[in-house]
């Protein structure tokens, strides 16, 4: 029993020892034959089907020695975006998408699209592309692309009556020349449709006028009065040739004017009774026209409205009937009298989009659609025109009829005329409206414009803004829209001062009081010989002008009846108060010799009354020459608001001279009152000072300046101003150079003393005194140191 127990304790030690001598290895290795030899830990289990391995899906593991990595496979990427990783982390390989990845790279090549696979991508190439080694699918670096397949060398494809025509990656089928489709469509593919005969399709393709199919395809045989200006295949349209009859008015003036108009006339006949009309030709047809438009617009031919609607309409017609025989894009003249810009397209398709033409005082803007006109009646061209004339807006001014101006509104043409001509016939009233830009002819802060066309329809011819409208409006240009075509221009409003009851009673108060006292002027100056003298002589004359003036206006200014009449009231008012004006000059002037220069010598009466007379004459003479128009308005018998500078141009430049004569002569005077009355306080010499230079201020008829501010509105204190200084004039004058003259009123105080209270006083003693009194008052007139 003891034995067992040592040999089961010796067994035991001797296991002990044989364990602790055993080697250990490290992590990563095994004991093979007392040896560490690598832990492979990527081997594969082969009895295991489903063995994934340490690296997990879509890897591939690395053995090293002592322990191993892990890399995606080819097509997949790590989620840590690593591309070594071991199996302790939480990595994981995902799909690359090379077609998102290259998107720009554009792998697959041009025609072809790339589809993403796991792990890698496929390229195909896209419907009507056939790869060129016929593999339907690639990748890039096999050497493979993509190229189109011709679908039409098929057969049929197309079907009978239509060719076939290739494009990359598909085809279209186009009818032959004479056939169409039923859908409208200029071409198709795919489904095959049935070309048919065009002329059975669209029985309303020629108009007015029979289809026919030939070789090259169809074309149109107008009926009578219908035109497709040549182009066969085109749309017939109406062409009305009445329109180029003998213009009567025209012919007396212009022979050349009558042979256009009937060239006009054979050319459009022929447009509309024969199936292949003569060809016109356009561009000496159209310098013709522009030859004629020149000599009537430089003869001044036209004297009233219904020959400027004659003019304005033949121009648009023949525009209208030249324009389809210019060849493409168009043309671009200028004459003497006119700038034409011409826009030409032709072509079976609608012409889109928006054309711009210019002259140098207009500019339009037009869609072609609204040139064109509706598509159904489309006649295969589309003209666009635009003719400004140099000075048609002098012969059209003045009839406005068609306008509703407001009280004491007036309108005058402020831009030159256009006319704007299209194929569209149907211009009456467009779904999009055209823009006109105007350059003024007069630039102008204060005055307002309004847009207008030429209205033939309406009492022979008036401006009319029917339709128009002002979109941009400043000093230099207008910017109109018109839903209408015809012949344009801007309008600028002029205001006439308006009708006050008071200014009317001032005006009549004021000159009946001036009659009254001129009448007592001239009677002074002309009858009372002691006082007599070349400065008398220039107030005589003065007075005069001044007394008929007013006579005549007070007669004649609101006689508007008889237009002769008026115009020869208006004319003879332009006179009698320019010759004031003159009269008045001299007075300045004769003042500054007798205060300033101290001249005794007299001015000859031959050379006064040239001066006085003679000028104001010359001026109103050669204004009536220019502007016989220019005498008269509807309102009263004086000049037209745009001709009135005629008036107080003189005025002015006689007014300035004037003052110059006055600043000095008041200077003067006041050094005489210094000089001869010492003892005069500050007060009284510039009490008398004032007086003086007031009432000669008033004399040399300053006061007109008023009148110079009454072309607009908003003038009411320049009105009461001009309106009592203007109508009081004459009770200036007689008491200036009456009641201030010492010498005058005792001429006064004599002769009413001899009504009065008559002293007998023998024949000799009264000569005596009274020729010694006239030659002292005459000798201190002379001399300039009288009276004021």
């Amino acid at each position: 029993m003891a034995v067992r127990w040592n040999l089961l304790i010796l067994a035991l030690h001797l296991s002990f020892i044989v364990v602790m001598s055993k080697p250990s290895c490290p992590k990563g290795f095994n004991i093979v034959v007392q040896e560490c030899i690598d832990d492979d830990e990527c081997a594969i289990d082969e009895d295991d089907p489903d063995y994934i391995g340490p690296c997990g899906e879509n890897a591939v593991c690395f053995n090293t020695n002592g322990s191993f990595y892990c890399q995606c496979a080819d097509g997949f990427r790590s989620s840590t975006k690593t591309v070594n990783f071991s199996a302790e982390t939480s990595a994981t390989c995902k799909d690359i998408n090379e077609c998102l990845d290259n998107k720009d790279k554009d792998i697959c090549g041009p025609n072809a699209k790339c589809f993403n696979t796991i792990p890698h991508y496929s390229c195909i190439c896209d419907d009507g592309f056939i790869s060129t080694t016929g593999v339907e699918r690639f990748r890039h670096g096999d050497n493979v692309t993509c190229r189109d397949v011709d679908e039409c060398q098929e057969e049929k494809v197309c079907g009978q009556n239509a060719t076939c025509i290739n494009t990359p990656g598909s085809y279209h089928c186009v009818c032959n020349a004479g056939f169409g489709l039923k859908s409208g469509k200029s071409y198709f593919s795919g489904n095959p449709e049935q070309c048919e005969d065009i002329c059975m399709i669209d029985k309303t393709i020629c108009g007015n006028g029979t289809c026919h199919r030939g070789a090259s395809g169809h074309y149109c045989a107008c009926h009578l009065g219908f035109t497709n200006y040549g182009n066969k295949g085109s749309h017939c349209t109406e062409l009305n040739c009445d329109v180029f009859k003998d213009v009567t008015n025209l012919k007396e003036k212009f022979h050349i004017a009558h042979d256009l108009m009937m060239q006009l006339r054979k050319s459009c006949l022929e447009l509309t009774e024969s199936e292949d009309p003569t060809e016109l030709d356009g561009e000496d047809t159209l310098k013709r026209l522009l030859s004629v438009i020149d000599k009537l617009l430089s003869s001044g031919a036209f004297k009233d409205n219904r020959k400027v609607s004659t003019f304005l309409d033949l121009v648009e017609n023949a525009l209208r009937l030249i324009g389809p025989f210019i060849k493409p894009p168009g043309t671009t003249r200028s004459s003497t009298h006119t700038e034409l810009e011409l826009l030409a397209h032709k072509g079976a398709d609608l012409p889109l989009g928006a054309v711009n033409l210019s002259s140098k005082q207009a500019h339009l803007d037009i869609q072609l659609k609204t040139a064109a006109g509706d598509p159904s009646y489309y006649p295969g061209f589309t003209i666009v025109s635009l003719l400004s004339y140099a000075n048609l807006e002098d012969s059209a001014d003045g009839f406005f009829s068609g306008m509703k101006p407001r009280v004491g509104q007036s309108f005058k043409i402020n831009s030159k005329v256009v006319t704007v001509s299209v194929s569209n016939r149907n211009t009456s009233h467009l779904k999009e409206p055209v823009k006109l830009t105007f350059n003024h002819l007069i630039q102008s802060n204060e005055s307002s414009h309004t847009c207008v066309f030429w209205d033939s329809s309406e009492e022979g011819g008036t401006w009319s803004a029917h339709g128009c409208s002002v979109v941009e409006s400043n000093p230099e240009y207008t910017v109109c829209s018109c839903n209408h075509l015809s012949s344009f221009a801007v309008l600028m409003a002029l205001y006439e001062m308006e009708d006050n009851f008071e200014l009317q009673l001032i005006t009549w108060v004021g000159l009946s009081l001036s009659l009254i006292c001129l009448l007592i002027c001239i009677l002074t100056f002309s009858l009372i010989r002691s006082i007599q003298s070349p400065r008398t002589s220039i107030h005589l004359h003065l007075c005069i002008s001044l007394f008929i003036a007013i006579l005549i206006f007070l007669a004649g200014i609101s006689r508007t009846e008889n237009r002769v009449g008026c115009a020869v009231v208006a004319g003879l008012l332009h006179f009698f108060y320019l010759a004031a004006f003159c009269w008045m000059c001299l007075e300045g002037i004769q003042l500054f010799r007798m205060v300033v220069l101290v001249f005794n010598t007299n001015v000859k009466t031959l050379y006064m009354m040239a001066g006085g007379y003679g000028v104001p004459a010359v001026i109103v003479a050669v204004s009536a020459i220019f502007n016989a128009k220019g005498y008269g308005t509807e309102r009263y018998c004086w000049l037209n608001v745009e001709f009135i500078w005629s008036f107080f141009g003189p005025a002015c430049v006689i007014i300035v001279i004037n003052i110059f004569f006055f600043l000095i002569t008041v200077w003067k005077l006041a050094q005489k009152f210094s000089s001869l009355n010492p003892d005069l306080d500050n007060l009284q010499k510039i009490k008398a000072f004032t007086i003086t230079a007031v009432a000669q201020l008033c004399v040399l008829g300053t006061m007109w300046i008023c009148g110079c501010f009454q072309f607009e509105e908003g003038t009411i204190a320049m009105s009461y101003l001009f309106t009592i200084f203007g109508s009081l004039q004459g009770v200036m004058l007689f008491v200036m150079h009456c009641l201030f003259s010492k010498q005058v009123r005792e001429e006064y105080a004599n002769i009413l003393s001899r009504f009065c209270a008559p002293r007998k006083k023998s024949y000799s003693e009264f000569s005596s005194s009274h020729s010694s009194k006239a030659h002292a008052s005459k000798s201190t007139q002379d001399t300039g140191e009288s009276h004021i």
